[in-house]
């Protein structure tokens, strides 16, 4: 992957969007410049899980702000990624369009344990080396992610439901605070976390440290006010929650270190850190001045120095539904020579067609381990809905279609129809596939394939082709294949 001086990470978080930009010196990154929004994207989701029209106005003019800080910079050293808002909104593929529009970059919509991930990786390259279990809690607007890790690596991760913005508006409707809605929220936060309890309780880690906004935000209320001497304590969570109830509202909290841009969110957060402190038996949490961000740009490096997080993974899931590796050389090997043909023809982004290609090659058979019946649609449905450590939900619903579209009708594979790169990967892939149907090692002949207009044309051995049949009865029907979405393969065998 192309290295680049500076590179940039955008965090869209369902309370703040953040930007922050880094200079890039051999493995390390030095931070530059940052930007903070308090958008409250989670608090425009309504009951129907649609965005209203006010925050996406207010979303849209902040990541023009960030646009503009960007301006310049190349599209492969910008990540910018969309948490839990842009996970569960149902107009959130519409909203996303105007949003890259504005921002001028491409933003990848990541699932929770993948978020869970990049919150580590920050975090952990935040803190002294030690080899110690940590457990890292991050209390968003919209989601709470928790990962125990030592090192640089996480080990378990995990994602619930609930955020400072989304049980401050459900249990503290204008901020007013009372014992019974306290308790609610308490109850409620207690029932999510009891699903993890097992694996995230004080057993299996030395250290609780604590990420983001709200972790910040209560620490900072706790040691300014001395109701705790350094991070947050089950002791001086009790006394912040003695001064809210007296003042039964937090818009007449009169605390030193609570930033109005916290009020709105200050007792949900609470509500949430308590019930963490409860349930997984925390007495004591440290606070770490990285997080999301941080953890994307580190991933970005990693992915600059062949340490891409995607091929790990792919890695991980051929051993994992034992894919025949033999095999899948062969259909790689091919399905690459193939596409690299296009490349002299058309102006495409040939590195980043190779790298998904790639990926779609060495798993595109990881289905047979449910069923040899329809395989590719169960290889399509893993990738696409598996967790993908590195993977975005977009790179994965791609994969997905690509891997889908390996054999078989290509109605819904390019129905409505692709773009050429696209197209050009169904096409190489599908032909590996085909031709290396027997699964045994031989001899291919030389093999030309080329776009023209909109005609595919393969071009090969007429001797070869004799002497082997079904694959030309194969070919035939594959070209008949694409008429039926309409475009065509022809196959020419005169080659000598």
């Amino acid at each position: 992957m192309k290295k680049y001086p500076m590179i940039a990470a955008v965090d869209l978080g369902s309370n703040s969007f953040r930007l922050q930009v880094a200079r890039v010196e051999g493995d390390q990154i030095y931070l530059l410049d940052s930007l903070k929004d308090t958008v409250r994207l989670g608090a425009g989701l309504g009951s129907d899980k649609i965005l209203d029209q006010d925050t996406c106005k207010r979303a849209l003019a902040s990541l023009a702000r960030f646009g503009e800080r960007l301006r310049g910079l190349p599209r492969g050293a910008v990540r910018a990624v969309g948490t839990n808002t842009f996970r569960v909104a149902k107009n959130a593929q519409e909203f996303l369009q105007q949003a890259e529009a504005a921002l001028g970059f491409p933003i990848e919509i990541i699932a929770g344990r993948e978020e869970a991930r990049l919150i580590y990786l920050g975090v952990s390259h935040g803190l002294p080396v030690s080899n110690d279990k940590r457990l890292v809690v991050d209390i968003g607007g919209g989601s709470t992610e928790f990962i125990i890790g030592a090192g640089l690596k996480p080990q378990q991760m995990e994602s619930l439901y609930m955020g400072c913005v989304s049980y401050s508006q459900r249990f503290f409707p204008n901020g007013k605070i009372s014992k019974s809605a306290l308790r609610e929220a308490d109850l409620a936060a207690r029932t999510e976390l009891q699903t993890i309890h097992n694996e995230f309780s004080s057993t299996h880690w030395q250290h609780a440290i604590g990420s983001s906004g709200t972790a910040k935000a209560l620490s900072e209320i706790l040691q300014m006010n001395g109701y705790s001497e350094i991070g947050i304590t089950q002791d001086g969570l009790a006394k912040l929650k003695d001064a809210m109830l007296k003042a039964g509202d937090c818009n007449k909290l009169q605390l030193a270190g609570l930033r109005p841009d916290r009020i709105p969110v200050l007792a949900g957060g609470y509500a949430i850190m308590t019930a963490i402190f409860s349930e997984l038996d925390i007495a004591n949490m440290s606070i770490a001045d990285t997080a999301l961000r941080e953890g994307v740009l580190y991933d970005q490096l990693g992915r600059f120095h062949s340490q891409d997080m995607r091929e790990t993974t792919v890695n991980q899931f051929m051993r994992r539904y034992q894919v025949d590796a033999v095999q899948a050389g062969h259909v790689l090997q091919l399905g690459i020579n193939l596409l690299r043909q296009f490349g002299a023809t058309q102006s495409i982004d040939m590195d980043a067609a190779l790298m998904r290609f790639s990926w779609a090659a060495r798993l595109h058979e990881i289905g047979l381990s449910i069923a040899h019946s329809g395989f590719h649609k169960h290889s399509a449905y893993i990738i696409e809905n598996a967790d993908m450590p590195g993977f975005s939900k977009k790179e994965q619903l791609q994969l997905s279609r690509l891997v889908l579209a390996q054999r078989g009708s290509l109605g819904k594979a390019a129905q409505p129809l692709p773009d050429n790169e696209t197209l050009n990967q169904i096409l190489a892939l599908r032909l590996a596939v085909l031709f290396y149907r027997s699964r045994m090692d031989f001899e291919l002949p030389e093999i030309k394939l080329s776009l023209e207009g909109s005609s595919f044309k393969l071009a090969m051995s007429r001797d070869w082709l004799s002497i082997n049949p079904l694959t030309e009865t194969a070919l035939a029907n594959e070209a008949k294949e694409w008429k039926s979405v309409g475009l065509r393969l022809e196959i020419s065998s005169t080659l000598s």
